[in-house]
């Protein structure tokens, strides 16, 4: 467990790790020289040759040359004070007094086992030494390692039971307002990743805490706006859960292809379908299956479009409508609006007790006009109520029929705001639309 390894690789007590070199493949790693690190946060290095710092592996700091193990020989090392958590053999040797033998010939994993946390905590303090010394690296220096040389992806409380919450770079801005919000006594944390890319445009991806994470609850926070953006977060959807996290969750905001959730004629890609499939292949975590957070999709037959490798559940913005709604002045005289049947069937629901005005969406040659089909909007305050808006055509289609059958006021809701090519103008008074006879 990483827990278990960086509390006996110098976190609780004193430890000592093989710094590890290269010797012919990233795999296959030779021990050589060794590191102490007591509870002062000091350590020791002692290298059999010197070495520089732009060859420090992950596994700890690697020498420069290739060596044998017969040209390394056995160090014995005393461990002065024993572990308070001592889960491999080196810490539980310490713990009992005892002297540990580390002879030069492990490789590879037991390197990586041995020297990880010790090599990032020690990295970076090395890296001053290695400028006083021409850039080599000797072994006669005593560096004080203090936990704010941690590198970033360590500063993560492991022991922490809050979760950790990843955003796309549009969602910044969403994702620190939810770090804001007190939910009894609990709290968020936020990680972070680099967003980059190589020259020929693909992304280049970096997330800075995969030890920190580690059984923690993690969220990341998508926004699939645009087709552009999808490939380099679906990367990071599918990389989060293998990071040994507790759960992960996938929060999803706007499904955006669930308005193509069927085929009228034969020819037509049901793409609701191919984005349901791609979330469907988001790997488990240690705690089972992602569960995905989508608000107010646009059918909620669409979830049976996802596999069983996942757990789509699907929320609703209504309750902060309804919420906003019992602010209202003229709340008593507040009517709500559909713009066709099937806006009613998704929220009527919502709205029990409340009078409910239904419009339908009629074929005149190649124009759709909006109708009334039952209800009576004169002399009320008209709310209409539909899970996204694109152009906005229907809306104002809907607004000019109701102000015409009498609606004192017409407002309108949508959870979700498409508005492709700048069309919110429309809805804005410098359009010169007066906004289009919307009320806030």
């Amino acid at each position: 467990a990483a827990s278990s390894i960086t509390a006996g690789m110098g976190m609780h007590g004193q430890s000592i790790a093989r710094t590890g070199g290269r010797s012919g493949s990233s795999r296959g790693l030779r021990l050589r020289g060794w590191v102490v690190v007591d509870n002062s946060g000091a350590v020791e290095t002692d290298t059999a040759e010197a070495a520089t710092l732009d060859e420090a592996l992950v596994a700890g700091a690697a020498m420069a040359a290739p060596v044998t193990p017969a040209s390394v020989p056995a160090i014995d090392v005393p461990l002065a004070t024993p572990l308070t958590t001592a889960p491999t053999a080196t810490a539980a040797a310490a713990a009992d007094g005892l002297k540990t033998k580390v002879s030069g010939k492990a490789t590879g994993e037991a390197s990586a086992h041995a020297g990880a946390a010790t090599g990032r905590a020690v990295a970076s303090r090395l890296r001053g030494v290695g400028a006083a010394r021409g850039g080599l690296l000797g072994c006669d220096r005593v560096v004080d390692v203090s936990t704010a040389a941690l590198p970033r992806l360590q500063r993560l409380d492991k022991g922490s039971k809050f979760p950790v919450l990843f955003y796309a770079p549009e969602m910044e801005d969403l994702a620190r307002k939810v770090v804001k919000e007190e939910v009894g006594e609990s709290t968020v944390e936020l990680g972070s990743i680099n967003w980059r890319n190589f020259p020929d445009g693909f992304p280049d991806l970096f997330v800075n805490d995969a030890y920190g994470v580690r059984d923690r609850h993690v969220a990341f926070l998508a926004s699939f706006h645009s087709p552009e953006v999808i490939f380099e977060q679906i990367s990071i959807i599918y990389s989060l859960p293998k990071m040994f996290v507790a759960s992960f969750t996938l929060i999803l905001p706007f499904f955006p292809t669930g308005t193509s959730e069927r085929v009228e004629n034969e020819g037509e890609i049901a793409t609701a379908v191919t984005l349901a499939r791609i979330l469907s292949h988001i790997p488990p975590s240690r705690g089972g299956p992602c569960s995905t957070l989508i608000f107010d999709i646009h059918a909620l037959q669409e979830r049976f479009y996802f596999g069983d490798n996942v757990l789509p559940c699907f929320e609703s913005g209504i309750p902060l409508l309804l919420a906003r709604l019992a602010q209202c002045d003229d709340a008593a005289n507040i009517v709500i609006a559909y713009p066709d049947e099937g806006a009613w069937k998704r929220f009527h629901g919502f709205f029990k007790g409340m009078e409910e005005v239904v419009c339908t969406k009629v074929r005149d040659g190649d124009k759709r006009i909006v109708k009334l089909k039952e209800g009576d909007p004169a002399g009320r305050h008209v709310v209409v109520v539909d899970d996204l808006v694109q152009s906005g055509g229907t809306l104002i289609e809907c607004q000019r029929l109701l102000s015409r059958l009498g609606a004192i006021k017409v407002s309108a809701y949508v959870t979700h705001g498409v508005f492709p090519g700048n069309s919110w103008r429309r809805f804005t008074a410098s359009s010169g639309a007066g906004g289009q006879g919307f009320h806030k």
